[in-house]
């Protein structure tokens, strides 16, 4: 086992059945110190860096006809629950962003059963004419084939037309479990792993990179967490479009799967040292405060994770379904740095727009927070003198 981890520390490739085993036998300081050897083996010059991002996610609707197990965020189509957003609403929230810092904006909502390719091309231009500076990290797989459908088009055609029209990356939604078994279990009606990843590749020869994500602890097995690395892995040695890959955790509230089962804090660290590790060919692994909490967020800096995600300004999807953890750029930088790393902001493509080397000149600001707008969170929006909007 020490010899694998070693190979892996060093760049060398590990097999599936090879991470299996180490994700579920190696002691988990070995692990960890493997991952984070390879961490600084990659980035060398710039290891003592950990990264973040100012965003907003921006839900548009949650009106969706898919009825995933797992979310607290949807209501189906008819609901007196289900809501969507107006384009003048969305373009004040955009300009929220920018007057907070922000850079980049995720668009992501349900999958409305009017929504096709035309809805997206409207709001992207829009946003991009009043808003160039802003990236448009959004959507995903699931979401071109939904509105490939509804309007009557080829993913090929969905994706160039709203890259077009202004969507600058995919954020790798929709994926959860790539494997047929717990794919099947939580999200019947969504398409197969197997084609989650085709449309992603498709983009990616397109020219649209993405990230990719994973949902643990919703029932699947070890061995499936590990074949969803696996599909991740092949995919990405052809296209090379994943910028990042970023495991989250299922939150247990107001959903049909009502918390038959979670992943431990550590499951999930033993999960973001392997990827590190097998995943020998994405650059950059993301830790997830927002789900485990700002201090396992910051123990993923030990295990391999070079980024802490983000500032999100706004978020509804997991806090809807009990993700209760808050922060601000203050806390985060302070994360980041009480964890032997120099902070810096990063662009969505992951150049650094401002590193914080020297403490006496860390920001310091009472507005950056996230969740400062959010339809989950009591008093969360708060903040008169940004003039937010109501959410509801």
């Amino acid at each position: 086992m020490q010899s694998v981890l070693d190979r892996a520390a060093a760049g060398g490739r590990i097999t599936p059945d090879e991470a299996l085993e180490l994700y579920r036998r190696a002691p988990l300081h070995a692990l960890g110190q493997a991952a984070d050897a390879a961490r600084r083996r990659r980035y060398a010059d710039t290891s003592h860096i950990a990264t973040y991002i100012i965003e907003r996610n921006i839900n548009y609707t949650n009106v969706c006809v898919t009825a995933c197990k797992f979310c607290a965020f949807y209501a189906p189509p008819k609901s007196d629950k289900g809501w969507s957003r107006d384009l003048d609403d969305i373009l004040r929230r955009c300009a929220e962003t920018v007057e907070l810092g922000g850079t980049q904006i995720m668009f992501q909502g349900g999958h409305h059963p009017d929504y096709g390719v035309e809805y997206y091309e409207k709001h992207f231009s829009a946003i991009k004419k009043e808003f160039p500076q802003l990236v448009i990290h959004s959507l995903g797989a699931s979401e071109v084939e939904h509105m490939a459908r509804i309007s009557g088009v080829s993913v090929e055609e969905a994706i160039r037309r709203i890259h077009a029209a202004g969507l600058d990356s995919f954020a790798g939604a929709g994926a959860e479990l790539l494997p047929e078994r717990p794919r099947k279990a939580i999200a019947p009606l969504k398409e197969s792993g197997e084609r989650w990843l085709e449309i992603m590749e498709t983009a990616h020869n397109l020219g649209v990179e993405s990230t990719s994500t994973m949902l643990m602890g919703t029932g699947e097995t070890n061995a499936e967490r590990i074949e969803h690395l696996r599909m991740i892995r092949d995919v990405q040695d052809r296209t090379g479009g994943f910028r990042a890959f970023i495991p989250y955790t299922y939150q247990p509230e107001n959903n049909h799967l009502k918390g038959q089962t979670q992943a431990t804090i550590f499951e999930y660290l033993r999960m973001i040292a392997i990827a590190r590790l097998f995943l020998d060919n994405v650059a950059h692994i993301q830790g997830s405060w927002l789900t485990t909490g700002k201090e396992a967020g910051q123990l993923s800096l030990h295990y391999g994770a070079d980024d802490l995600g983000s500032v999100m300004l706004e978020e509804n999807v997991v806090s809807s379904a009990g993700a209760k953890h808050r922060s601000n750029l203050t806390e985060l930088i302070h994360l980041i740095r009480t964890a032997g790393r120099v902070p810096a902001q990063r662009a969505t493509t992951y150049e650094h727009l401002v590193v914080h080397d020297d403490p006496a000149n860390d920001p310091v600001s009472d507005h950056v927070v996230s969740h400062l707008s959010s339809t989950a969170i009591d008093g969360a929006a708060a903040h008169p003198e940004l003039k937010l909007i109501d959410a509801s």
